[in-house]
């Protein structure tokens, strides 16, 4: 690997979608958008809805929209596992107003705690992917 980059690893429950050197990753974390460069102190996270920006040679390279998930980082790697992720390019913005009206009615329609915890999170991720794909 490169001196000064960090080992960047993006894996989905399906398939290793990206695995690179980069010179830094910014992963949207429960907490708080973070960043990971080369050294990084040992972190374990949970990972929001939200956008994860690869920067190489001084730009953002890749910008990729996750669901949720886990971060694992260590000074040389940085692993996300997410619950589902695709390119924020490949975003189907009125397939993600869809699934936010639908994920509405199921709110409404909720008849306990967890029908309506799942809702919540369907809108969150909903809200989250409308928002990458407006830039």
């Amino acid at each position: 690997m490169a001196e000064g980059k960090v080992e960047f690893e993006l894996v989905s429950p399906e398939e290793l979608l990206l695995s690179q050197p980069v010179d830094m990753v910014v992963v949207p974390g429960e907490e708080g958008d973070f960043g990971v460069l080369h050294q990084h102190a040992p972190l374990i996270t949970a990972v929001r809805p939200g956008v994860i920006k690869v920067h190489d040679g001084g730009k953002v390279t890749k910008q990729i929209f996750v669901s949720g998930g886990f971060a694992e980082v260590t000074p040389a790697r940085c692993t996300v596992l997410a619950e589902q992720a695709v390119a924020v390019a490949e975003i189907d913005r009125g397939a993600a107003e869809r699934r936010l009206r639908d994920a509405r009615e199921d709110l409404g329609d909720a008849q306990d705690e967890h029908q309506r915890g799942l809702a919540e999170k369907r809108i969150a991720v909903a809200e989250a992917m409308i928002a990458a794909a407006a830039g």
